[in-house]
C-alpha cells in the first residue's frame, strides 16, 4: 500500500468515526420541571369494524414532541385493567409502558389492537367498547379515547363520526328497521325527509353521554330527532313490544336515569305513532315541539331525569300509557296545545315534580321575566291515574287567571289524583267542576301492586277497580288484556280477576 493510499484510509476512517460519534450523541433532555407540551395526531382512536366473529384490528396514533429538547414520558397506560385493547409504544408491548423518550422535534408511534368477541354477553362485551390511554409526562396529563363496536348489531350511523351529528334520509320514502339484530344509535341521529318504520319486537339501544360539535357546542349526546319533513311509526305489539333504551345493560345501570338525551319530534312533524313502545333511561322520554303531532298507544316511559312526555303547543293523544320514575314531571304540557289522555297512569313518586303539569304560556328566559308567549290549552283526560308522593300531583298555570274560558280548558272524567293546595283561592278552587266523578287520593290509599318494584298493576284492594267510564274505542289495556265492559278500571291496567 502506498503512502497516499494509507492517507486516504486514515481520512475516510476519521470521517466515519466523526459521523458515528455524532449519531450517538442524543439531544439534551428537557428539565424545566413544568408541563410538557405534547401534541397528538388525534384525540379519539376509533375502530369502525363491526365484528361478526372473534377478531382483531390494529390502529395507531402519533405523539409529537415540538420542543428542541428531548422529553421523557413517565407513563403511558390503558385505563381499564380488563380492557379489550392492547398497546405497543414505540416497539415496546404492554398495557403500561414507562420512561418513553422522544427526541427533539421528533415523534413516536403508539399502536392499539382491539380484540372483540361479539358473541360474549352484553354484560361482558357492550355494544360500544371504550377505554382511555393515559399519558403522564412531568406535570402534564393527556388522554386518548378508544372506541370500538363490541357486538354484531346494526350501528346507526355505520361509522363513528367526529361530530357525532348524523342524518338518516330516504328522499321522501320509507326506511324500515326490522332486522332481528338490535339497532344501536350513536351520537345525534336526525331523521331527514323520511318516514322511519320500526317493526314489532325491535330492540334499539342508544349510546349517550356528552357530545361536542363546532356548530352547536356542548350537548347531551344520544338523541333521535324527527325533523319537520319526517315522521316515525313504531309498530310494537303486546307480545312483541319495541324497546328503546340505554346501551348500558349492566345491572347497576338498570334504573339509572339520564343516560341519553331522548326522542325529539320537531316543530311541524306530523303523523308520528308509537305503539307498544318501552322508552327508558333518557333525559326526556319524548319531546314534541310546536305544531307537531303524536299518537301513543300502550307505551311506557320510565327512569327519565326529566319529564316522561314533554309537549309544547302540540297535538298529542295517548291511550293506555304509563309514565313512572320521571324525576321532574310525568307529563309536562307547555304553551297550550290539544291533548287527550285515555286510561293513562302517571305515577310520580320519589321526586318533587308533578304527575301532570300544564300551562298556556312559554317563557323566553329561564326566570320568566322577559317576554311571555301565550297559546290556548285544551286538555281532556278520561280514566287516568295522576298520583305520587306529593299532596298536589297536578300543577296548572293559566296566564289569564280564568278570565278567558277558552284560554285554559280542561275536562277530566273518572280520574284518580292527588290535589290539595290547587283547590285554594287564587288557584283553581273550582277544579272539580271540570273533573267529573274524580277521586282525590293520597299515598296511603291502595292503588298499585308494588311501588318499590315499579309494578303499577292494580292491587287486589285498589280503589281504581271498576271505577272507570266505559270508552268503546279502548277495549284492551297496556298488557293487551281485554277490559271488562261497563266495569272498566281506571289507569293503564285492567285488574285481572
Amino acid at each position: 500500500m502506498t503512502l497516499i493510499q494509507v492517507w486516504k484510509c486514515f481520512i475516510i476512517g476519521g470521517i466515519l468515526s466523526i459521523i458515528f460519534l455524532a449519531s450517538c450523541q442524543q439531544d439534551r433532555v428537557f428539565e424545566g420541571g413544568g408541563p410538557i407540551p405534547l401534541e397528538f395526531s388525534l384525540d379519539t382512536l376509533r375502530f369502525d369494524t363491526v365484528f361478526t366473529e372473534v377478531g382483531s384490528v390494529t390502529r395507531s396514533f402519533k405523539i409529537y414532541n415540538q420542543l428542541e429538547e428531548a422529553v421523557i414520558i413517565d407513563k403511558i397506560s390503558l385505563n381499564d385493567e380488563a380492557s379489550f385493547f392492547r398497546m405497543n409504544v414505540d416497539g415496546i408491548a404492554g398495557d403500561e409502558v414507562e420512561n418513553t423518550r422522544i427526541e427533539a422535534l421528533d415523534s413516536i408511534w403508539v399502536f392499539i389492537e382491539a380484540t372483540i368477541d361479539p358473541n360474549q354477553p352484553l354484560s361482558v362485551s357492550p355494544f360500544v367498547v371504550e377505554d382511555v390511554v393515559n399519558i403522564q409526562a412531568s406535570q402534564s396529563d393527556y388522554m386518548i379515547h378508544l372506541e370500538a363496536w363490541g357486538q354484531n348489531a346494526n350501528y346507526i350511523p355505520s361509522r363513528f363520526s367526529d361530530s357525532e351529528v348524523n342524518s338518516l334520509s330516504c328522499d321522501g320514502g320509507i326506511i324500515t328497521w326490522n332486522d332481528p339484530r338490535p339497532y344501536v344509535i350513536y351520537g345525534v341521529l336526525g331523521l331527514d325527509n323520511c318516514r322511519l318504520v320500526i317493526a314489532p319486537g325491535t330492540d334499539i339501544y342508544v349510546h349517550g353521554g356528552v357530545g361536542i360539535n363546532e356548530d352547536i357546542g356542548v350537548f347531551n349526546d344520544g338523541i333521535l330527532v324527527i325533523l319537520p319533513n319526517s315522521s316515525i311509526e313504531v309498530q310494537g305489539t303486546a307480545d312483541n313490544p319495541v324497546r328503546i333504551r340505554s346501551d348500558r345493560l349492566e345491572t347497576e345501570f338498570r334504573e339509572v336515569a339520564g343516560q341519553w338525551a331522548g326522542i325529539l319530534i320537531q316543530e311541524g312533524s306530523r303523523n308520528n305513532i308509537f305503539n307498544h313502545t318501552l322508552i327508558q333511561h333518557s333525559i326526556v322520554g319524548i319531546s314534541v315541539d310546536s305544531a307537531a303531532s303524536l299518537v301513543m298507544n300502550s307505551c311506557e316511559i320510565g327512569f327519565t331525569s326529566g319529564s316522561g312526555l314533554s309537549a309544547q303547543h302540540a297535538n298529542v293523544t295517548a291511550t293506555n300509557c304509563l309514565f313512572y320514575q320521571n324525576l321532574t314531571n310525568g307529563i309536562t304540557l307547555g304553551y297550550g296545545g290539544e291533548y287527550t289522555f285515555n286510561h293513562c297512569t302517571s305515577a310520580n313518586y320519589e321526586n318533587q315534580g308533578a304527575a301532570l303539569s300544564a300551562t298556556n304560556i312559554r317563557c323566553t328566559d329561564p326566570l320568566c321575566q322577559e317576554e311571555i308567549l301565550f297559546n290556548p290549552l285544551n286538555l281532556t283526560m278520561n280514566n287516568c291515574i295522576l298520583t305520587g308522593n306529593g299532596d298536589d300531583e297536578i300543577s296548572f298555570f293559566d296566564l289569564t287567571e280564568g278570565n278567558d274560558p277558552n284560554a285554559f280548558r280542561y275536562e277530566m272524567n273518572n280520574c284518580f289524583l292527588n290535589v290539595s293546595e290547587i283547590l285554594q283561592v287564587g288557584q283553581f278552587p273550582n277544579f272539580f267542576d271540570n273533573c267529573i266523578n274524580c277521586i282525590s287520593v293520597t299515598r296511603q290509599d291502595s292503588l298499585f301492586l308494588d311501588l318499590e318494584m315499579q309494578d303499577y298493576h292494580l292491587d287486589t284492594l285498589s280503589a281504581a277497580i271498576d271505577q272507570g267510564l266505559f270508552l268503546p274505542f279502548v277495549m284492551d289495556d297496556l298488557d293487551g288484556n281485554p277490559r271488562e265492559a261497563n266495569l272498566v278500571d281506571v289507569g293503564c291496567y285492567e285488574f285481572q280477576k
